[in-house]
Formats: C-alpha cells, sequence, structure tokens
C-alpha cells in the first residue's frame, strides 16, 4: 500500500471515529433540526419558528352592533377566516390602522353617541377609507366616503371651496342619519353596514329576489359579500392587536391632536396669511381642516364656519 493509500485509510478512520463519537454525544437529543449555529458567531441559524405562519383561530362568538354573528354557519364562518387572515397577514396596512384608531377613535367614539349609531360603526369607517381622507376612482370622499350626490342630498356644501364630506364631525352626522335609515328600512345594523356599500336599494332588490331577510343569507357581489366580514375583521384584529401578534408601544401610536375652534362668518382672502396669524402654517391649517377646499373662502352668505386651530406644542415637540 503506498503513502497516499494509507493517508487515505487513516482519514476515513478518523471520520468514522468522529461519526461515531458524534452519535454517541448527541443520544437522546433532537438531531432532526437542519443545523444546529455555534455559540458567540455573527452568523444567524434558521429559526423553524421564525418561519412558520400559521392559521388563524376563527373567535368563537362575535357581535356586531349588539347583533350576533352566526359563526355555526360554514360559509359565514369561512368568509370571516378570510379577512381576518388578509388583513392580519397584511402587517403594514394594519400596524398603520392600529396607530391611527389611537388618534381618531376618540375623535369618532362620541360623534357616533351623539348622533345615535353603535359604537361598532367606527369600524365601517376604518373599512371605508382607512381613517384617510381619501377619494376613491368613483369619486366618494372623506372618512365616510360620500359621493356628491348624497353628501348633497343630505345637506352638505360641496362646492370649489368648501366640501362638507372632509369635515369629520358633519359626515359623521350624514352617515349616522343614513344608517339609522336603513336600520328602520331593514330591521337590521348588520344589513345596514351593508347596504351602506351596496345602496338601499340593492339590497332591498336582492332581499326580496332572494327571499331572505338578512344580509348574512344574501349571495351578493364579491365586493359587498367581503364588506360586513371585512368590518368584522378590523373590528376584532383593532380590538385584539397583541392576540394577533400586532405589538405596539405607546410611543408608536399616533397620539390626538388637541385644537381650539374658530368661527368665522366673513370671507377670507388668503389662508396662508390666516393660519400665520394663528400661529400655525397652511399646511398644518388644512391637516386639521381638509374641507377647506382653496387658499381662500367666498363667503358671501356669512354662512358659520368653524376652523379647528392645533394648540401650541404639539408640533413643536414632534
Amino acid at each position: 500500500m503506498n503513502v497516499l493509500s494509507k493517508i487515505g485509510l487513516a482519514t476515513i478512520l478518523v471520520g468514522v471515529s468522529w461519526l461515531t463519537l458524534s452519535a454517541v454525544q448527541n443520544q437522546g437529543k433532537d438531531v432532526t433540526k437542519p443545523y444546529d449555529a455555534p455559540q458567540n458567531t455573527s452568523v444567524a441559524s434558521p429559526s423553524s419558528e421564525m418561519m412558520k405562519v400559521r392559521a388563524l383561530p376563527i373567535p368563537k362568538s362575535m357581535e356586531f352592533a349588539g347583533e350576533k354573528v352566526p359563526l355555526n354557519d360554514t360559509d359565514v364562518r369561512e368568509r370571516l377566516d378570510r379577512e381576518l387572515h388578509v388583513n392580519t397577514y397584511w402587517q403594514s396596512n394594519m400596524l398603520l390602522m392600529i396607530k391611527k384608531a389611537n388618534r381618531f377613535f376618540p375623535e369618532i367614539e362620541p360623534l357616533l353617541e351623539k348622533y345615535g349609531l353603535p359604537d361598532d360603526f367606527k369600524y365601517l369607517a376604518v373599512a371605508e377609507s382607512g381613517l384617510d381622507d381619501v377619494r376613491s376612482p368613483a369619486g366618494a370622499a372623506g372618512f365616510w366616503q360620500f359621493l356628491s350626490s348624497t353628501g348633497k342630498e343630505y345637506g352638505l356644501e360641496i362646492n370649489d371651496y368648501v366640501d362638507e364630506r372632509y369635515n369629520l364631525e358633519l359626515a359623521t352626522k350624514v352617515a349616522a342619519e343614513y344608517l339609522k335609515k336603513s336600520k328602520e328600512r331593514f330591521g337590521s345594523w348588520t344589513t345596514a353596514a351593508g347596504a351602506y356599500n351596496a345602496g338601499n336599494a340593492g339590497i332591498n332588490k336582492q332581499l326580496e329576489r332572494q327571499d331572505v331577510t338578512g344580509y348574512y343569507d344574501l349571495l351578493l357581489n364579491s365586493e359587498t359579500s367581503r364588506y360586513v366580514f371585512r368590518i368584522l375583521a378590523f373590528k376584532e384584529i383593532l380590538s385584539n392587536p397583541e392576540k394577533y401578534g400586532f405589538y405596539l408601544d405607546k410611543e408608536d401610536l399616533y397620539q390626538p391632536i388637541a385644537t381650539k375652534t374658530l368661527i368665522i362668518e366673513t370671507p377670507v382672502k388668503d389662508f396662508a396669511a390666516f393660519a400665520k396669524d394663528n400661529g400655525i402654517n397652511y399646511k398644518i391649517l388644512k391637516i386639521h381642516n381638509p374641507w377647506l377646499r382653496d387658499t381662500y373662502l367666498n363667503n358671501a352668505s356669512g354662512k358659520q364656519y368653524k376652523i379647528k386651530i392645533p394648540l401650541p406644542g404639539y408640533y413643536e415637540s414632534n
């Protein structure tokens, strides 16, 4: 046997001995893990727990505006299951919803109480707009997403200078009026919520056509079919964020901003100058009064408007 053969044989024997020793040392240990990282290494080991994406448990019971969700119905349970998963695992969006809810729910909740809507309808505003003054491709606007025609029908001023769909208090009042009429018509807050998406006439037509009495028994288009379940998912996750893996400290949340109210009954020639006169700039003025749509207000009728001005300190300290 030549020298190279002797070296090879010796290497094999050493390798076998090492494997035998390793097997003995690992008796009783879990040796199915792909690899165990050494101590004090800069290379992180793959974590089987981090790699797992688990299915979420469906709540055993749930209510909307005091009305029971029929989770014993397989279709209802699976539709809720879908929206819980879609919204939980869209983590960036849900984190922002939690942050914004901390700022805006304290403003919305007393308005709902004032205008006679159950508190759960704040989650409808989340589903509608994500708590942003957005405008949809169809032209619906504000937290409550009213079309111009609907807003005007309910008395909101909408023109080149003012669009009260972006006025949270006035728009909440209109939403309450609309939803309470729907509740009177259908006898259910849940069906009223569905009608907020599809329209009262659309829901009524399907109730008659399908010979059923409530939202959960209706076969509807994809958007309206998912609509109430999105609201339910937002309620469940925002009410129990840690249950769904969302951990935020107090400093992570957007805080409510204290404001004072100025009442004006005259034209305003220049809102940039108006803002400076009140210790802020035009940007901050528009953030708190998005219903002002131009740089000036031609208030020929002498109508009374309420303008919010943030109290000193918040923007300076942030």
